[in-house]
């Protein structure tokens, strides 16, 4: 959907480089698929940088990012909404893996629960990975990306 006027080309580009911080964060969830599918690694080449740098910061300038792109990307009414549409979807998706985060360290004591541990990692993994591809994808062809739920939950958050 395009209904806040038309997109340039830098605002398209613009809108893509939020959803690099779903994308990292779930880099996690994937070492198990990963572990079982090397040649997926190769796929993830371009974002290993970006990973390095991320990971320096450690875990306040990680939150310094997050919440610099909520209060200064999101809030900013000068900024494009396309921008900042994408911005808040891409830190919803941050939402979806810290809250899937706390979830699993809730299991991981519990014994025999390795399967289902392993099996809801690759699905948060191969999730969140589809719609940040997704995302992108409709990003630059200049239209909004619609994620059931998120979405709904962007649309009262960004104005």
């Amino acid at each position: 959907m395009n209904w806040r006027g038309s997109t340039t080309v830098p605002d398209r580009i613009f809108a893509c480089l939020p959803y690099l911080l779903p994308l990292i964060d779930s880099l996690i969830f994937g070492s198990f698929l990963l572990r079982q599918f090397p040649f997926l690694e190769v796929l993830l080449l371009p974002v290993l940088p970006v990973q390095a740098v991320y990971n320096a910061l450690g875990p306040i300038g990680q939150i310094v990012v997050f919440f610099g792109l909520f209060i200064f990307v999101v809030r900013n009414e000068k900024i494009n909404h396309f921008i900042r549409y994408n911005a808040m979807q891409a830190i919803l998706l941050d939402i979806v893996i810290f809250l899937v985060s706390i979830l699993l360290r809730i299991l991981t004591p519990i014994p025999g629960a390795g399967f289902a541990i392993e099996t809801l990692a690759n699905t948060i993994f191969l999730g969140i990975v589809a719609s940040v591809v997704y995302s992108v994808f409709q990003s630059l062809n200049g239209r909004y990306a619609e994620i059931p739920a998120i979405s709904d939950a962007v649309y009262m958050q960004v104005r």
